[in-house]
């Protein structure tokens, strides 16, 4: 809990302006200092804080203080039996005042008290994990949308060189035309692709500003349309990750797995608090009490009464029909929780092996992409050289255009895939708040 702490109050003291060329590091840092929903998890821990005390399990006495006043207002009479005379008592008044300290502790309970403050300072240490878990949620989420804003910015890029190229191509053809060395379809051919090129660009604007959006959201930026630059411009992807190492740090550290783990031992303390019923239980009482009435009528006028008391009260419940099932349900839901983490760990080690083999593969797919781009580059440039002596037909032309951008797309599709893996590994060992330190 305190490294968080520490954690988020270091990277709040980033300097952060979203007009400037943003890093990971402050996008997160600005994140972390504003997103609604960790405001709400960090709320829900505090609570869980403030309900581990002593006085909430029931170590403390309780101590009440009590005042009171009554009264008596009316008339009456009686026979006296030895003469049988009347005596009347008219409008007569009698009132009282009370007042008074009184407490009960609790100093055995069968061990109950015990197991909720276990409990209380379980269910504690379990908001602090719950909390880690939700940063290191947010922190993948804005991670990967960061690069994926990324992706968007090269896409972008890429079509913007295809507009130009494809400009360019319609110059040519345009000036060709017009000295009657190319057809008319082949200048129509060109305002296709044109076209074609700058409508690609254009929805390409839309999905930019989703992306966009979509992480000013996450960063809780109130204003939409202010400008976002970012310092990346490419999507470098780290290949020395060890499975070994993913692994064991998964069994050790993952969020989810600790988390399942306070689960289990809030379900020993709840069976802990039924067998608490096998004991009795002693409790002492204590107080102070003063008390004053005056009489309306009769031999006395007033009286005054002050004075402690005290007393040990021990018992033990008999019978409530209750005992047995609840232990029952109990140790049933200690074997539920135990198996519910069996079954986690079993998951964690399903998906760290789906994500390792993707992140492998799409490895060896980045590289086998590189070369293809580098042949892509150098079967364009020559295409281009060609066309423009016009030993070169428009279509082809526009075949090794395509064939290029195809193969920029490629790329970019598998950067991003594995920068996808390489974010998901490190979340499951419990090691995605790397990014925020980048």
């Amino acid at each position: 809990m305190k490294s968080l702490k520490y954690l988020t109050l270091t990277l709040a003291c980033v300097a952060y302006s979203v007009a400037g060329a943003q890093t990971l590091t402050e996008i997160i840092a600005t994140g972390l200092e504003n997103n609604y929903n960790l405001k709400i998890v960090r709320n829900e821990e505090a609570i869980r804080t403030n309900n581990a005390t002593a006085a909430n399990a029931g170590y403390l006495p309780v101590v009440n203080a009590t005042a009171g006043y009554n009264g008596a207002y009316g008339s009456g009479e009686s026979i006296r039996r030895s003469d049988g005379n009347i005596v009347r008592q008219p409008n007569s008044l009698d009132h009282g005042l009370q007042a008074g300290i009184n407490a009960e502790w609790t100093i055995f309970d069968g061990f109950r008290i015990q197991a909720d403050y276990a409990r209380l300072n379980e269910l504690k240490r379990q908001g602090a994990t719950r909390t880690r878990l939700s940063i290191e949620d947010y922190v993948a989420t804005l991670t990967a949308e960061y690069y994926n804003l990324i992706q968007q910015n090269i896409r972008m890029r890429n079509l913007r060189n295809a507009v130009k190229l494809s400009r360019e191509r319609l110059r040519v053809v345009a000036e060709r035309y017009s000295i009657g060395s190319a057809s008319r379809l082949d200048l129509q051919q060109a305002q296709v692709d044109f076209n074609a090129d700058s409508a690609q660009s254009l929805k390409q604007h839309e999905l930019l500003a989703t992306s966009r959006i979509r992480l000013y959201e996450l960063m809780a930026v109130k204003d939409m349309q202010t400008k976002l630059s970012l310092r990346d411009s490419t999507i470098e992807v780290d290949n020395t990750l060890i499975y070994d190492t993913l692994l064991k740090a998964t069994m050790k550290v993952n969020a989810k797995l600790l988390d399942s783990k306070h689960n289990v031992r809030l379900a020993e303390l709840d069976y802990k608090a039924t067998m608490s019923r096998d004991y009795p239980y002693i409790k002492l009482n204590a107080g102070y009490n003063y008390q004053h009435t005056a009489y309306g009528e009769g031999t006395d006028r007033s009286r005054s009464t002050w004075g402690a008391d005290f007393g040990v009260k021990v018992g033990y419940r008999l019978f409530d029909g209750n005992r047995s099932r609840e232990r029952m349900n109990s140790r049933m839901d200690i074997e539920n929780a135990d198996l519910a983490r069996l079954q986690l760990e079993q998951s964690l080690h399903s998906d760290l092996a789906d994500l390792w083999q993707a992140y492998n593969n799409n490895l060896q797919l980045l590289s086998l992409e590189r070369e293809n781009l580098i042949t892509a580059q150098e079967n364009h440039y020559i295409a281009h050289e060609r066309y423009m002596l016009g030993d070169l037909s428009g279509i082809e032309m526009r075949e090794a255009q395509q064939s290029l951008l195809d193969a920029e797309e490629r790329i970019l599709a598998a950067q991003y895939n594995t920068k996808l893996c390489e974010i998901s590994l490190r979340q499951l060992s419990g090691d995605i708040m790397k990014y925020a330190s980048y």
